[in-house]
């Protein structure tokens, strides 16, 4: 049986009508004039040839007898393609802005956990820049896939199956046919209990030999490490400053993206000697602080992102999630914003450090014995008794860099011209900046609850010009010297 791992299942579990914890992206695809196919066709029929080389797109989740312990996952016989791909036209007039509204919309609601964990939608109507051929068409492709079913990188390995370096799609080999007599995935209450416990059995084993070593891990990164540049005699802090970002959340999203080029950042960090990592996470840190004065609001002390870390090894393409969770020191109180950069990038190396030997102990499996129950009351009973408005953050904003292709891709025979990923806000952390190169760009894609954020687009505006000017500043400086 193919059981979701622990890390995974804790997706599901964590999961509320509040919460959508899916993540996704937003594709805009450019039509050449001489197309007069039918697009909705022929994205029904790219995928159907290429499902098979992603699990993801024909598994559904079955559960365990009495929720005693995590799902497993099960081939979906009677998948419903047409379910799973819709089209839906930008209400005219479209603008970006209201595509980004539509997009924050589809984002806000749940899957339907009785199907295969994913869903795309073809956005026709999308505006289309002046200076491109008369008849060029744009075409949005808004994607949703559960966290339980893959992470950014196993998103990465996805798009590799789906996507092709020309406009002419490549043939791949045709899907395996199930042999006669081969066992199907219909399993009785007796298979899938003793199963379960088996499972268990094995990961409470390789957890109690761990539990040292990870009881240690877990402390060092938890514990509040002095900020770079700081005096001794500043006083160090376990949590991050409460902003208005930090409080339980609302099911309704706020989405804006926009686009940098990534030989500027590379610009910016040749010359600061930092990476590339380092200077979105400075323009990031920059555009928060402007948006946070514009709202009237200061904060004393430091603020600190959660970043996703890796524990992928090198040529795994597994869907499932292999990633960890860490703090980054933000270092706004900094005014400079090339002190701060460089006060990031030690940050960031000290990140590195505590993170450099935890994908030998990390496990991203581990008992679930009654997790379905108690994780998914826990979430439940926070969420209504709004604890997060009374507690302090682990971290003031999630911020997440996914590497991608600096190359051209096609989809479907169309040609992609950018992609912006959409992820995930969650109570007491209600922004999520995810990143993602492509083509010669850094494609910035920010979700946020509504409520918290209406004005997102304010956010992605001061991002922006936080970018110019750290260009700005540093080739003036540097080139001086």
């Amino acid at each position: 049986m193919n059981h979701l791992s622990g890390l995974d299942a804790t997706f599901l579990h964590m999961e509320s009508p509040e919460t959508p914890m899916h993540i996704g992206g937003l594709s805009i695809l450019e039509l050449p004039p001489e197309y007069e196919g039918d697009f909705m066709a022929d994205v029904r029929n790219h995928i159907l040839n290429r499902m098979h080389l992603a699990p993801i797109f024909q598994r559904k989740l079955v559960h365990m007898p009495f929720d005693l312990a995590n799902p497993i996952w099960v081939m979906d016989e009677d998948l419903d393609i047409d379910y799973h791909i819709r089209h839906v036209i930008v209400p005219p007039p479209a603008t970006r802005a209201t595509v980004d509204k539509l997009v924050a919309r589809l984002h806000s609601s749940l899957l339907d956990r009785s199907r295969p964990l994913w869903e795309m939608y073809v956005l026709d109507g999308l505006p289309v820049p002046k200076d491109l051929p008369e008849g060029t068409r744009y075409v949005g492709l808004y994607s949703k896939m559960h966290h339980a079913a893959l992470d950014g990188m196993g998103g990465q390995v996805l798009m590799e199956a789906v996507m092709d370096v020309s406009a002419k799609p490549r043939k791949v080999k045709k899907p395996l046919r199930r042999r006669a007599g081969e066992h199907s995935d219909n399993y009785g209450i007796a298979e899938l209990t003793a199963s379960g416990v088996l499972h268990n059995l094995g990961q409470t084993i390789k957890l109690a030999r761990n539990l040292p070593t990870l009881t240690r891990k877990a402390t060092e990164i938890l514990r509040p490490t002095k900020a770079p540049q700081d005096t001794s005699k500043e006083k160090m802090h376990w949590f991050a400053p409460k902003t208005p970002l930090n409080v339980t959340i609302t099911n309704q999203r706020s989405f804006a993206r926009f686009s940098i080029p990534l030989q500027e950042s590379k610009e910016i960090a040749k010359l600061n000697g930092v990476s590339l990592n380092d200077v979105a996470m400075a323009i990031s840190a920059e555009g928060i602080n402007r948006y946070l004065d514009d709202e009237g609001f200061h904060a004393e002390e430091p603020l600190l992102a959660a970043i996703p870390v890796s524990l992928r090894p090198e040529g795994n393409t597994e869907l499932s999630n292999q990633v960890s969770m860490a703090r980054m020191n933000l270092a706004t109180t900094i005014k400079d914003p090339l002190e701060r950069l460089h006060a990031i990038n030690d940050s960031a190396r000290h990140v590195k450090h505590l993170m450099s030997d935890m994908q030998a102990v990390l496990p991203t499996d581990f008992p679930s014995l009654g997790a379905p129950w108690f994780m998914s009351g826990l979430a439940s009973v926070m969420t209504r008794a709004r604890i997060y408005n009374a507690m302090p953050p682990f971290a003031n904003v999630l911020i997440s860099n996914v590497p991608g292709p600096n190359i051209t891709l096609y989809f479907a025979g169309a040609k992609q011209v950018s992609t912006y990923p959409v992820s995930i806000p969650y109570h007491g952390m209600g922004l999520n900046i995810t990143l993602q190169s492509y083509d010669g760009w850094l494609d910035f894609g920010l979700i946020a609850c509504q409520k918290l954020m209406p004005d997102i687009h304010e956010l992605a505006r001061h991002m922006e010009e936080a970018h110019r000017d750290l260009l700005q500043l540093s080739q003036e400086r540097y080139n001086k010297a």
